[in-house]
């Protein structure tokens, strides 16, 4: 039976693929690699910058530390977003082999239309995240939910309709998503909530962008699957 959670699930129970193996160690790979350095490089900067000594020092080193954690945290949707969509292409054939053997091939974009759509996803989802930011500092308890609220639809709306447009253009995919919007919300409002799990958020690019495949095959037309 298809719920509002089939699409989150399917992606979830395909993780253990051989085919998606590869793709789920690269992604990972990269979203280590930008958090090491996020983190490292603020707990760096934070101590050149207040260049304290002494039992400061030690203040300076816990005051970096907590800051970075706290960036790290902060920033993983919009870098979580731009690594889901320059794998999503890999993610969403390996999804379609198993799942969904009968589509056409896709008409994908030409690789930079892709990148460019992947940096400008990162930067509308970093931009709403500057707004969460705000609220939950300015209202805190109400704005810690609207903060995920701003998150569930920047992640959700964002890769949904980046996963769409390789079957469909722009138009006609944001008409989908509108469509299709509360089990769309709903996979980014699960993945929204994984991106603050440490560990477990470093799997939101591929899952987030599994669960979107499956999300688009629940609302796509019948004659795209012909």
């Amino acid at each position: 039976m298809i719920t509002l959670f089939t699409p989150t699930a399917c992606a979830i129970r395909q993780l253990g693929d051989g085919s998606f193996l590869g793709v789920v160690l690269g992604s990972l790979l990269w979203s280590a690699a930008c958090f090491v350095a996020l983190y490292f490089g603020t707990v760096w900067s934070v101590h050149h910058l207040l260049d304290w000594h002494g039992p400061l020092a030690w203040a300076a080193d816990l005051l970096g530390s907590v800051g970075a954690s706290l960036l790290v945290l902060w920033l993983f949707l919009p870098l979580a977003a731009v690594i889901g969509t320059l794998y999503f292409d890999r993610i969403a054939r390996a999804v379609e082999r198993r799942f969904y053997p009968n589509l056409p091939p896709p008409n994908r974009a030409p690789w930079l239309d892709q990148l460019w759509d992947s940096l400008a996803l990162g930067l509308r989802v970093l931009g709403l995240q500057v707004v969460a930011l705000v609220l939950a500092l300015a209202l805190p308890g109400v704005g810690l939910l609207l903060s995920w609220a701003i998150s569930t639809f920047a992640i959700g709306r964002g890769v949904f309709v980046a996963v769409a447009m390789r079957r469909m253009p722009r138009p006609q995919a944001e008409a989908l998503y509108r469509s299709a919007r509360p089990v769309v919300l709903v996979q980014g409002a699960v993945m929204a909530i994984a991106s603050t799990i440490p560990l477990i958020n470093l799997l939101v690019p591929v899952l987030g962008t599994a669960a979107m495949v499956h999300a688009l095959d629940q609302a796509v037309s019948p004659r795209l699957r012909a």
